[in-house]
């Protein structure tokens, strides 16, 4: 008895060490432009850390700007509108896609340098002041999106 109450003991002195999960980024990617010049467009997943957050920013060094964009059907149902967003919450332990045909980032000027199978790195930033920085697979528009 003395035994397993040791090893109950011992699991739960464990658990309670386990670090507390914390915020990040995965499955980054960006389409290219169909025509150069035209903006990119970036999706990613955020998840949540232990708190909520609220993301206020997107950047890259190889766009002269960003802007975080939604797309919503029109309030008739005939079609779709899109808009730029200040802030997009992000829920504890939670998770946020920035996907086709919802929320995304629209990368203005990327450097023409840029080309399908390369690489970018995002900085995102939160209100809080935390920063987290993911690369990200660049894909030609007509290419599926990456798995």
């Amino acid at each position: 008895m003395r035994t397993m109450f040791a090893l109950i003991a011992a699991a739960a002195a464990l658990a309670a060490c386990a670090p507390e999960k914390q915020l990040y980024v995965s499955d980054a990617w960006v389409r290219l432009a169909a025509v150069q010049g035209r903006p990119a467009a970036a999706y990613f997943t955020l998840h949540g850390g232990p708190t909520d957050a609220t993301l206020i920013g997107v950047s890259t060094d190889v766009a002269i700007k960003t802007e975080m964009h939604e797309t919503k059907t029109t309030a008739n149902g005939q079609g779709m509108t899109m808009a730029a967003v200040r802030s997009v919450p992000v829920p504890a332990l939670g998770t946020v896609a920035f996907a086709p045909g919802g929320k995304h980032v629209m990368l203005f000027d990327v450097n023409p340098g840029i080309k399908p199978g390369a690489g970018m790195t995002f900085t995102f930033a939160f209100a809080d002041g935390l920063r987290v920085q993911k690369d990200a697979q660049v894909i030609a528009v007509g290419d599926p999106a990456p798995e």
